[in-house]
């Protein structure tokens, strides 16, 4: 047993069998006052045994018959499901013709070739077990009426005479239930299954009916093809004779079955706790109603009566215990047990005799504050034994209060249902018994109701106009009020042409986005009122018009034709002035519960100037009108006299039940509670109901004050309630209210996913699943899971750093997800939680799982330090993620020249443990291009760019040149500072200029440009088209000899410059790139053949750099 709890625990999780814990359990509680029992709780362990071993001879059935193929489960605890299927699990199709029995058999009506097969299986499912036993397949060949002829044939001479009779047709025989009656018995609010299924060629069709009666509308369904009667919720009244009618073409049959309900004992009225003082009497009642009718039997404190302790104050008269005089050690519980054949019930019943003279709960001097006119409820909660008396009394000597002005409800409030000034002042609360007296006082203040006396009217303002709406109130002295202006039901725009003034509202320079309504609002702690008026904002009239304006008020009200639930309402229309009246509109107000508020109750046509108005059950009305034309509404009327209609019991129920638990042992009943208005009377308060579903169980009611909200504690987790809530007053109760379906709280779930499985896909990427927990370990609403995952070191540093988890959601029952965003070559952890509505379950042991190598991020940073003549320095940091074990460096260079072409590319390897590097044997005064990447055993990452130039030599030193085996010697001479090289530049261009004018003349004498010939003559594949998108130009050949340089030429796309077609070009000469001019213009240098041209690699862009780009980068 549980420490400081009545809960026993019987767990066999840790050995034991259950069959040793079978029996029957009472639990008994216990004090010095008496002892109360509980119901008897039945453990029962569950059982599936296996089926028993049988031989089965293969079913032969001729084409039309009828057959039965018996399933004969074993018997479990509880009952198994039964269902057939095939070898591959797939259920046996069923239809009208071929149909399972309740009792788990299969029956043909009529046989056909297709119901040829060898694994009819019958399948038992034990839920509580959660095992499934299989039946040995039973075999079934139909033989049709062809191949019966066939087999006769061969057996038989030519002479003989043969044929098996075709396929007759057969008029309908029960299968079951066999004979022409039989009986069924079944208990009162359990569901009635009849079941009828026939034989016959063509299939029988099944109907039923009751004799002498209709079968229960609303409670009625067919199953299994209407072979199967199915009534919910039975009752007495459903006892009689049911027939089945099994017809087809040839005929039909029928079954009566004579159905008795009987009935466990359900209460009429249990006994309910009984609290008496000494010497007083009383009665506790328990009665019962059953089919056989229940036997009564008392308990005192748990022994039965006739062996309790005596008490002479105690008299048993069949379902009624008498107590007379009862003195102090009369306190008992006393339990009553109805029982019958079919079931028992016992309640509890504490007897409590207390003497305790009279408290007042309410505390003294409270001050209730009211608006005339409207309801005062003044409390005096109370307690006491015998139960006291409450009387009420207004000032220090004072009478007692009488009369239909009050109201007197049980727990002691008064209720003055009209309040007016003279109700104010000191009200005296006075509870007495034979052990004393107590009184209280508390004060009423009566407040003046706060009123607009001048209201907002109607405007109709020329744009750009001046608009002012006023609002003058009237309120009592001790009421702060405070005044609020809104437009459409919004605030008002932030405007400066919005002026608002103590008592009005300004708004100056009209425009149409101003037309609206606009409403005052005066709050005060007690009350609010409100009133509005429509702005139209109109263009200036061009002429003086005729002056259309909302109607008069309508004026002298009069009610007649007063009833409980109706009175008729006529007035007198005002001025139409100009615009005819369309209809009126009837607002009432209700100074009972809404003092000041008006309400919508109807509208009429213009027309009609009497209505007929319905009306509630305890309501103090007025009424108002208001008429309308087509330029808007008029001033209310006066309000006509009040009509204060009598009180009945409600006719509605609260909206919107719902129930939601807010702790896993509970159930937090609520609904909307019904309105003053809706009440109907006084004393308005509210009959809780509620049950467990799908759990053969009577409803536990409640009543409870005008609240809100009731708690039922006590409630298993999770588990769905049927609900309702009922409104009643001191007249009685509304309409039985409709049932809803809540759930009791929900708690964390209990157990943690298993099997969490992690499949790495790549380097940066995982997949993760897990088995789904047991449904009914969640323990609430299944919400999803969450994967909560962390890197716990990266494999290449070896170093652990703050672990950051990460949380992924997969909602619903996903039992998988997929991990994005992983570190390459890195350890990590993760567990899997399941999440209901309270939260989160407990996590899986956490998984250890380690991602692949990847490619390196770039080096983190390349410096190129020390330029000399021939060399550079070049330094560098390793990759900020190396994402595996780096296994060396890649150096790529090549020398650009004055015009941005790119040299040949040079590679090296370079070891993983190395961070400079000095480059030698370079060119002079020449700018590279280097690119710097790591690799892994994965391959290359991305590389880093950097360019560098060598010093220049003025001093005539001997240069190294890339690519050659020996240095030459050379000084370096800027040629185009010499005179030569600009005078001969000068008569390049005056020569180019004139052979433009030569040109130029011959193409206007019509002239053919030879180029030009040339290019249509022989194609020349070196001719380009000018490209319009790079803007160079093609080049044209005028000797066939010798070809020009190439200009602007472009490197392509993959970073390689290529070979040209022309084999002459002086890119192909000379030691690399640098070959030399003399001060005469002669070339220096030795014919070391074509070359090919390595690819510049790298991420830079496709095209080589402009020249203006290479002069900027040399600046």
């Amino acid at each position: 047993m549980k420490p400081n709890s009545g809960t026993l625990v019987i767990n066999i999780m840790n050995g034991g069998k259950a069959e040793a814990y079978e029996g029957v359990y009472q639990c008994t509680a216990r004090n010095e006052r008496g002892a109360a029992v509980s119901n008897n709780i039945v453990i029962r362990p569950s059982r599936s045994p296996l089926w028993t071993k049988e031989k089965l001879e293969p079913n032969h059935v001729r084409e039309g018959d009828s057959l039965v193929l018996h399933c004969r489960p074993p018997v479990g605890l509880p009952p198994p499901i039964i269902f057939w299927m095939d070898n591959a699990f797939q259920r046996l199709p069923q239809s009208e013709r071929v149909s399972q029995g309740l009792n788990g058999d299969l029956y043909f009506s009529n046989v056909q070739p297709e119901d040829t097969r060898e694994d009819y299986i019958c399948y038992a499912r034990f839920n509580h077990t959660q095992t499934i036993q299989q039946k040995q397949p039973i075999s079934v060949k139909v033989f049709s009426m062809d191949s019966l002829n066939d087999t006769i044939a061969a057996n038989l001479s030519d002479t003989d005479i043969y044929g098996a009779k075709p396929v007759t047709e057969r008029q309908p025989v029960l299968l079951t239930p066999t004979g022409s009656t039989s009986t069924k018995v079944e208990l009162r609010g359990n569901v009635l299954l009849l079941e009828c299924i026939a034989a016959g060629l063509p299939t029988p069709v099944i109907r039923w009916i009751k004799e002498g009666g209709e079968l229960p509308a609303n409670r009625t369904f067919f199953e299994n093809f209407k072979k199967t009667l199915k009534i919910i919720d039975v009752s007495e009244a459903d006892s009689g004779n049911y027939k089945c009618i099994a017809r087809n073409t040839l005929g039909s049959v029928h079954h009566v079955i004579s159905v008795t309900v009987k009935a466990a004992p359900y209460w009429i009225t249990a006994p309910r706790n009984l609290v008496l003082s000494p010497g007083e009497d009383g009665t506790l009642i328990c009665r019962a109603n059953g089919n056989p009718k229940p036997s009564i039997s008392w308990l005192a404190n748990g022994v039965p009566i006739a062996i309790a302790q005596e008490d002479p104050s105690r008299k048993v008269d069949g379902d009624t215990i008498i107590f007379s005089h009862v003195q102090e050690r009369s306190s008992a519980v006393y339990q009553c047990n109805a029982s019958n054949e079919y079931g028992y019930l016992l309640a509890n019943a504490f007897v409590n005799v207390l003497a305790e003279p009279p408290r007042i709960l309410t505390p003294a001097n409270k001050l209730y504050q009211v608006i005339a006119d409207s309801p005062a409820l003044l409390d005096c909660a109370y307690f006491g034994s015998p139960k006291p008396e409450i009387e009420w009394f207004k000032g220090v000597k004072g009478s007692i209060l009488r009369g239909n002005e009050y109201v007197f409800h049980d727990n002691g409030t008064l209720e003055i249902p009209v309040a007016q000034k003279n109700s104010a002042g000191t009200y005296t609360c006075v509870a007495r018994n034979e052990l004393g007296k107590i009184q209280n006082e508390v004060q009423l203040e009566i407040k003046d109701p706060t009123m607009i006396i001048k209201q907002p009217e109607y405007k109709v303002i020329q744009r750009y106009g001046q608009a002012s709406f006023e609002c003058i109130i009237k309120h009592d002295s001790t009421l702060l009020p405070t005044v609020t202006w809104l437009k459409d039901n919004d605030e008002l725009p932030d405007d400066e042409r919005f002026l608002v003034g103590k008592d009005n509202l300004t708004i100056m320079n009209v425009t149409d986005k101003d037309d609206g309504t606009y409403t005052c609002i005066v709050n005060t702690t007690l009350d609010s009122v409100s009133a509005s008026a429509v702005l139209t904002v109109v263009a200036a009239p061009p002429t003086p018009a005729i002056i259309y304006a909302r109607p008069n008020p309508p004026f002298d009200l009069e009610l007649t034709g007063q009833l409980e639930r109706s009175i008729e309402l006529s007035w007198i229309p005002g001025d139409e002035n100009n615009s005819p009246i369309t209809n009126f509109v009837i607002e009432y107000e209700d100074a009972l519960h809404e003092p000041g508020v008006w309400h919508y109750q109807t509208e009429v046509p213009g027309t009609q100037t009497t209505v007929q108005l319905k009306l509630s059950p305890y309501v103090n009305y007025s009424f108002r009108v208001i008429a309308v034309n087509k330029i808007g509404r008029s001033q209310p009327s006066e309000p006509s006299e009040q009509y204060l209609t009598k009180s009945a019991s409600p006719d509605e129920n609260p909206a919107n039940v719902q129930g939601i638990g807010s702790e896993p042992d509970n159930l937090v009943i609520t609904w909307e509670p019904l309105k003053g208005f809706q009440s109907n009377g006084p004393g308005l308060q509210y009959k809780v109901s509620w049950r467990q579903k799908d759990v053969d169980d009577e409803w536990t009611s409640v009543i409870v004050a005008n609240v809100s909200k009731y708690i039922v504690s006590g409630t298993p987790t999770f588990v769905p309630y049927e609900i309702k809530v009922q409104a009643l007053n001191d007249l009685g109760y509304a309409p039985e209210p409709s049932e809803v379906i809540g759930h009791s709280g929900e708690d964390l779930p209990m157990v943690a996913p298993g099997n969490v499985q992690v499949h790495v896909i790549n380097s940066t990427l995982a997949k993760v699943q897990w088995d789904p927990v047991p449904l009914k370990t969640v323990r609430g609403n299944l919400q999803g899971y969450k994967v909560y995952y962390w890197k716990v070191q990266s494999l290449s540093r070896r170093s652990r750093r703050h672990v950051e988890k990460k949380i992924l959601t997969f909602r619903g029952n996903k039992t998988f997800g997929m991990l994005p965003g992983l570190e390459p070559y890195s350890s990590y952890k993760l567990n899997v939680r399941v999440v209901n509505g309270k939260g989160e379950g407990p996590a899986s042991p956490d998984k250890v799982f380690k991602t692949p190598e990847g490619v390196p991020s770039s080096p983190s940073f390349l410096k190129i330090t020390n330029p000399t003549l021939d060399s550079l320095t070049l330094e560098w940091g390793s990759p900020t993620h190396p994402n595996g074990v780096l296994t060396s460096y890649t150096l790529k260079f090549q020398p650009i020249n004055n015009t941005h072409e790119l040299g040949p590319l040079v590679e090296i390897r370079i070891p993983a443990n190395e961070s400079s590097l000095i480059l030698k044997n370079l060119n002079y005064s020449t700018r590279y291009k280097f690119y710097f990447n790591a690799q892994t055993s994965v391959g290359s990452g991305s590389q880093i760019t950097e360019e560098a130039v060598t010093i220049m030599d003025e001093a005539g030193i001997l240069h190294p040149a890339v690519g050659a085996g020996k240095a030459m010697a050379s000084r370096q001479v800027d040629i185009a500072t010499q005179g030569w090289f600009i005078g001969l530049m000068c008569a390049v261009a005056l020569l180019i200029l004139i052979l433009l004018i030569v040109c130029f003349i011959r193409r206007n004498k019509g002239g053919k440009y030879p180029v030009k010939e040339k290019e249509d003559a022989h194609a020349d594949p070196e001719i380009q088209p000018m490209k319009e998108d790079d803007g160079t130009f093609g080049e044209y050949s005028d000797a066939e000899d010798h070809k020009p340089l190439k200009k602007g030429s472009r490197t392509p796309s993959d970073r390689t410059v290529k070979k040209e077609d022309s084999d002459d070009s002086l890119v192909d000469y000379g030691e690399g790139v640098n070959g030399q001019f003399n001060e005469d213009g002669s070339f220096i240098g030795q014919y070391s053949g074509k070359k090919e041209k390595e690819p510049a690699e790298g991420n830079e862009s496709s095209e080589a750099p402009s020249p203006v780009n290479a002069m900027n980068s040399f600046v």
